[in-house]
């Protein structure tokens, strides 16, 4: 690992022995944030805003048992300290070991649900969005199991979801949500997460008395009806973005920031990109939404309250 940050924040602590509820639950909240454990009770982070805020928290817990702990900022002029602190941070075995559990999904039969899959595949995309949150320095084993997942999750999606539009190359017209009131909007049925967040977004944005048409053939759209992610639809993919990005696009709605972060997850779990931490919690909400509900109005309504949850959140939450 190759790395010139040398600025590091080193967290000692003093715990009453008599207190092990509270010792488990200081090493369990700085081993999920990725903390190296330099000996019992002495921990170190690189020095970042959210490191301290970090083990500032702890310090105050243990603090109200009166515990000691006390936080030094650290800049090691050692290469050899150096490189030996980088290692605590070493993620190659954790990403080797996703790329194992990948390996071993692909092989798995192909009798599998798709419920049963994406919940599969949406554990290991967690893992690996825990796994990238600890890594502080990343290497290429990081973009390797980023891309080996984006490519799994590409070929689930063109096992249960075919047929996915291919993007045109052209520039996106300005539209007026004025023209486009009460109508009817098409799109392929048995939706999956840029259709089911499109139509959310229509319904929400744009056409907030739309009804939507469910199509088995896209050859069977009404004439009048405007149709959606799928081949030769008014709004499809253009270049690199998705359906949902499209008519955000579209219909001016780009400076919102809650819908530009909605943009990048229904990306990444449509064609892949950038990994989103929300993403396996809304696959897995749509998957069991398409196995529980009978159509795809249905499911549009059921995962609705979701949707706005997740908008909300996007739109309020400090950056």
């Amino acid at each position: 690992m190759n790395d010139t940050r040398t600025a590091w924040l080193v967290l000692i602590t003093n715990l009453p022995g008599q207190n092990q509820t509270l010792r488990m639950r200081v090493w369990r909240a700085l081993k999920a944030a990725g903390a190296g454990l330099l000996r019992d009770g002495v921990y170190v982070l690189p020095q970042t805003a959210a490191s301290r805020k970090l083990f500032e928290e702890q310090a105050r817990e243990i603090q109200t048992v009166a515990g000691g702990a006390h936080i030094l900022p650290f800049e090691s002029d050692s290469t050899e300290q150096q490189v030996a602190f980088v290692e605590l941070f070493d993620r190659s075995a954790d990403y080797q070991e996703l790329n194992i559990r990948l390996d071993a999904f692909k092989k798995s039969p192909a009798k599998l649900t798709e419920l049963d899959a994406r919940r599969a595949l949406a554990a290991i995309a967690r893992d690996l969005a825990a796994t990238v949150a600890t890594d502080f320095f990343p290497g290429k084993s990081q973009g390797q199991v980023q891309s080996a997942l984006a490519d799994t999750e590409a070929a689930l999606n063109a096992r249960f979801s075919p047929n996915e539009p291919r993007p045109a190359h052209r520039k996106i017209p300005c539209r007026d949500p004025k023209d486009y009131g009460g109508r009817t909007w098409a799109t392929r049925q048995h939706v999956w997460i840029d259709r089911v967040c499109s139509a959310w977004l229509i319904r929400r944005f744009i056409d907030p008395k739309a009804k939507f048409v469910w199509l088995k053939r896209i050859q069977d759209k009404p004439k009048r009806a405007l149709g959606f992610d799928f081949d030769g639809a008014e709004f499809s993919h253009v270049d690199s973005k998705v359906t949902f990005e499209v008519l955000v696009t579209s219909f001016g709605l780009e400076a919102d920031v809650g819908l530009a972060r909605m943009g990048l997850l229904v990306r990444f779990l449509d064609v892949g990109g950038i990994p989103v931490a929300e993403a396996p919690g809304l696959a897995a909400i749509v998957s069991g939404a398409r196995s529980l509900q009978p159509d795809d109005d249905a499911l549009l309504l059921s995962v609705t309250p979701a949707l706005d949850s997740l908008y909300h959140t996007y739109s309020t939450e400090q950056s």
